[in-house]
């Protein structure tokens, strides 16, 4: 007899190799769960808060370039290193903007998913019980001589009181299918209460960035009787987002007709009260009444009173007789304990050819203690200024830019202004120059710091923060809660035995909740069987 061997059983063909593009997408879903996983977004959030700190450690040229100039004076060798980094302008850097617009990213990918889910399980029914209820945490039995049917329907009129969702089903564990089981819960708003903090997180982050993209501010110190308009050239210093134009600007004037502080007894300022005329250009404006925590508002705009000074008053005679009445300028304040202040004038266009800078210390309660002028009171009880006038050349047309409240040290040292006479001055007292210039000491005008500001995203912010509170309140208090139970007659055939058992989400101790509504559920079957229990039989 003979025997075929049998054929040889085929290899399985090797399994296909993806695509190159099943495998790019597969990379990028990967990554895109890996992003917006909730984990990540901790992380960036954390980055986010690790990438601002050297904003507050470090001077930031959108806040003082001044500054920033003075860091890199007294850091040579640091302060470029620090500037390849953008750490002079953290807030507008690539890398700061990257982790923003991740964490953006992520928490819109992580939450808008979870919004979703959570939708759907507000119109979904509570699940249903489980095979065994003993077997929960919080569970017990209880007994009663109601039938099962009407056993459940006082456990579920107990359970809608407390506001839960109930739902009846019959069991899948038992032949009887007419409703032996019972499930309920609540404690939906908690998940509600968690996507709303997420979701104001959101919020809020579009509302700082739209404040920083599309809103501006700016300083300036006015004097009693002057003014401004609202325009970056007018501002001493000033900050605007990288979508702001100067025709974005609100047309608004702002006059300074009178400034009063409130002192305390222990001398400080309790209180700057501003009266102010503000309107469009070319109008005579509405007055109003500013302070410190009571800015003006109009269409979004607020105007803010931050400090106040004084500005001292002289006049200039010259030799031939032409007289220059009544010129101020801002001294800021260098103790503010004090008030006692320091600031220069600068007279480009008096004396012909020779220019004139005076230099000064002013204290509004002066004295002078072995030739050197101090002040010991912030109020203008004894105004008493310590002037140094200069004569020569200031600069102002060299193109250097130099600050209005200081003369240009360079200038002193190459000799272009030289010293031309020095004096302590009270009111009415002069100074006489050499060439005959007198310069007079006339009083003082106080002057007010303002700031003005734009900030589109300032509403945008409070709702994001009312609501993210709202929602974390919700996500620390409420529960998550979930009550099951099932009627089965009672093994000597009386009555019922009713199985209780919950689930709970969120902090606190769940059992003395759950003991506390088998409790009240005994009650109420109680109440329930006392008036059958009691009604008299029917005669026959």
């Amino acid at each position: 007899m003979t025997t075929t061997a049998p054929a040889p059983t085929p290899a399985p063909p090797p399994p296909a190799r993806p695509s190159a593009g099943r495998r790019v997408t597969a990379r990028l879903l990967a990554w895109w769960r890996r992003l917006t996983a909730m984990r990540t977004a901790i992380v960036l959030l954390f980055l986010l808060a690790l990438a601002a700190v050297p904003g507050s450690l470090l001077p930031q040229r959108s806040l003082s370039q001044t500054n920033v100039r003075q860091y890199f004076a007294d850091h040579p060798d640091l302060a470029p290193v620090l500037d390849r980094l953008y750490l002079f302008d953290v807030f507008s850097s690539p890398w700061f903007a990257a982790v923003y617009l991740l964490l953006f990213i992520s928490l819109i990918g992580c939450v808008v998913p979870r919004a979703v889910e959570h939708a759907r399980a507000l119109r979904a029914a509570p699940p249903p019980a489980p095979r065994n209820l003993l077997r929960l945490p919080d569970s017990g039995q209880v007994s009663t001589p109601l039938a099962p049917a009407a056993a459940l329907d006082v456990v579920e009129e107990e359970l809608r009181v407390r506001r839960y969702r109930v739902v009846r089903r019959g069991s899948a564990h038992s032949a009887e299918s007419s409703g032996t089981d019972l499930s309920a819960e609540k404690g939906y708003l908690k998940e509600t209460g968690n996507l709303l903090f997420h979701l104001s997180l959101i919020a809020l982050l579009l509302g700082l960035a739209g404040g920083k993209l599309w809103g501006y501010e700016g300083s300036i110190l006015v004097t009693e009787g002057d003014g401004f308009c609202n325009s970056f050239q007018q501002y001493d210093t000033y900050s605007s987002g990288p979508l702001v134009d100067s025709g974005d600007l609100s047309p608004t004037c702002v006059t300074l007709e009178d400034f009063r502080a409130e002192y305390e007894p222990d001398l400080t300022a309790s209180s700057f009260t501003a009266d102010i005329r503000h309107g469009g250009p070319g109008e005579e404006g509405r007055r109003a009444t500013i302070g410190v925590n009571d800015p003006l508002r109009s269409d979004g705009d607020r105007l803010y009173v931050t400090g106040h000074g004084f500005s001292p008053m002289f006049s200039v005679t010259l030799p031939d007789g032409q007289t220059f009445e009544d010129i101020s300028v801002p001294f800021l304040p260098s103790d503010l304990q004090t008030m006692a202040s320091e600031g220069a004038l600068k007279l480009p266009d008096v004396g012909g050819d020779t220019q004139l800078a005076l230099e000064g210390f002013f204290a509004p309660t002066g004295l002078v203690q072995g030739g050197v002028l101090t002040s010991i009171n912030p109020q203008p009880l004894n105004p008493t200024v310590a002037i140094v006038a200069y004569q020569g050349y200031l600069g102002l047309d060299s193109g250097i830019p130099q600050s209005v409240y200081s003369l240009d040290a360079s200038q002193i040292e190459r000799g272009r202004l030289v010293e031309a006479g020095s004096a302590n001055l009270s009111v009415g007292e002069s100074l006489t120059l050499e060439d005959g210039t007198v310069i007079t000491f006339g009083g003082f005008e106080e002057f007010a710091a303002m700031q003005y500001s734009h900030d589109p995203g300032q509403v945008w912010v409070l709702v994001s923060a009312i609501s993210l509170l709202t929602g974390l309140l919700a996500l620390l208090l409420l529960r998550r809660e979930r009550v099951f139970a099932r009627a089965a007659p009672a093994a000597d055939g009386g009555g019922t035995v009713l199985t209780l058992a919950s689930l709970t989400r969120g902090s606190g101790e769940s059992a003395p909740r759950f003991a506390a509504l088998t409790d009240d559920l005994r009650a109420a079957l109680a109440a329930r069987t006392a008036p059958h229990s009691e009604v008299p039989p029917r005669d026959s």
